[in-house]
């Protein structure tokens, strides 16, 4: 299932950086076009001005006040990038709208749900009309029934628990495996993100990579004691943590594609030999589709390599942007979630009707003839980063899976969490800034994923092609920092 989109580097030792001061150009416009200062390197501003970011800045200050680190999520802060954190006002279609009145091209759609761009009408409207209707009633409502049932038609899942999160869902997930194999060791990938479930932040992905923080204070040793973590894509490491803890594994949880150490796709037959190698085990097999889940296909990664999970987790697409989860499975493991078994699991907001409403919107739109074209999206948008990388001679790889992508600063492709850390990855931060100068936005890490959506045009395609020159032209003067 990987893609070999690498490309190697020409000379470029004729190319200098130039020191400058990047001076704040006031425009009517503010999505023109610019290069920007970033970690690693500096650009020649000559060509390139920096977009407006006075109001930012003041909300971000205002926020380091009242927020630890100024942000509800690390993967939102500039940390790796440099530079101060975007406040978005709004969006709309293909774009995001900023405090200071920037217009960027969205590539980021909220790290995955927004699938159908921002603000849809459709979506919208449903919204709306289940609000009217109150906001929750902590009962039963028809609506969760209908979206557990459009996840279990698209899925091979035969039961659904809905959540309000991917970590509530992989949490619920670890414990139901472990309740019903009657074990308690997991077994987990480097650089994969469970969400911050206490076991699984070991060598997680995701903000904790970028914040360069694998393992997480507040984790106790006897809780880190039963994860065991393994390379991504290496079926005899997984051999060996069964051999090593025979008759203790629970269950192996990994990412159906891996998402969140940048974009790493698994290899041709990995998920399914990983299936086998936990039944022959005695274990059981958590496919996390938070990330994949509806988004790589009509049917998720499950759709692409016809794996099913024993338990899957699902998000982001689902939710229509609201807070949403899910997760489900065999009918005879969720059997053994209360209130019908003894493991137990329960939520306030669960089934939420307004954000049910979203998801389930957001679903009904995602049709088969979406992901053709999303996926046509996907290959345009690779083409233009690949082209103009290597105009500028900078080696690099596209990394794929599905609709999903990101940039390894490297040649070849990343097939696991060392690969992807080996990667120039100083490169980044001049790349990002030079894109966001340009009126873009992408995830301000070289370890997330870039996501496309199914509001972008010709229009936006103009803007990204012109923007990527600068950024390629950034990424190519970087300098990995002393």
């Amino acid at each position: 299932m990987t893609q070999d989109n690498s490309h190697a580097a020409v000379d470029s030792s004729t190319v200098e950086t130039t020191s400058v001061e990047t001076a704040r150009v006031e425009t009517t416009r503010h999505s023109a076009s610019g290069a920007s200062t970033g970690n690693g390197a500096d650009v020649d501003a000559s060509s390139s001005a920096t977009l407006p970011s006075a109001r930012s800045e003041e909300w971000f200050r205002r926020a380091v006040n009242i927020t630890p680190g100024g942000v509800n999520s690390p993967a939102r802060t500039f940390d790796a990038v440099g530079g101060t954190a975007r406040f978005i006002t709004h969006g709309k279609g293909s774009r995001l709208f900023d405090v200071d009145g920037n217009e960027y091209v969205d590539l980021l759609c909220s790290y995955g749900p927004g699938i159908h761009g921002n603000a849809h009408p459709e979506i919208v409207a449903a919204v709306a009309r289940a609000a009217e209707k109150g906001l929750g009633f902590g009962t039963p409502t028809t609506g969760e029934v209908e979206l557990a049932e459009l996840i279990a038609q698209r899925t091979a899942v035969d039961k659904v628990r809905l959540v309000n999160s991917g970590t509530e869902a992989t949490m619920t997930a670890v414990r139901l495996a472990r309740g019903y194999t009657g074990k308690s060791k997991i077994i987990k990938f480097q650089g994969c993100y469970h969400g911050h479930v206490d076991a699984l932040l070991a060598s997680a992905g995701s903000g904790v990579l970028t914040s360069s923080s694998p393992d997480s204070p507040g984790v106790t040793k006897a809780q880190a004691s039963e994860t065991i973590v393994v390379p991504y894509n290496d079926l005899e490491a997984v051999r060996q943590a069964f051999a090593e803890n025979q008759g203790e594994v629970a269950a192996v949880i990994a990412e159906a594609a891996a998402g969140n150490m940048g974009t790493v796709a698994p290899e041709d037959g990995f998920n399914q030999a990983l299936k086998q190698l936990a039944h022959d085990n005695g274990a059981l097999l958590i496919l996390d589709e938070v990330m994949t889940g509806f988004r790589t296909s009509y049917q998720g990664w499950y759709g692409i390599d016809g794996v099913a999970g024993d338990l899957v987790t699902f998000g982001k697409v689902i939710s229509g942007g609201l807070p949403a989860a899910a997760f489900g499975g065999r009918a005879d493991i969720m059997a053994h979630l209360a209130p019908e078994g003894p493991v137990y699991q329960a939520g306030t907001l669960s089934g939420n009707p307004v954000a049910v409403a979203a998801g389930t919107k957001s679903l009904q739109l995602a049709d088969e003839s979406l992901y053709q074209r999303i996926g046509a999206h996907a290959d345009t948008l690779s083409e233009m980063i690949s082209r103009a990388l290597q105009a500028e001679g900078v080696a690099h790889n596209i990394q794929r899976a599905g609709t999903m992508l990101s940039v390894r600063f490297a040649e070849g492709q990343g097939r696991n969490f060392a690969d992807m850390q080996a990667a120039d990855t100083f490169r980044f931060g001049p790349f990002f800034h030079a894109l966001l100068d340009n009126g873009v936005v992408v995830p301000p890490s070289a370890f997330e994923t870039w996501f496309v959506h199914d509001a972008l045009g010709d229009a936006d395609f103009e803007i990204l092609e012109k923007a990527l020159a600068p950024a390629a032209k950034a990424a190519a003067a970087a300098q990995p920092m002393n």
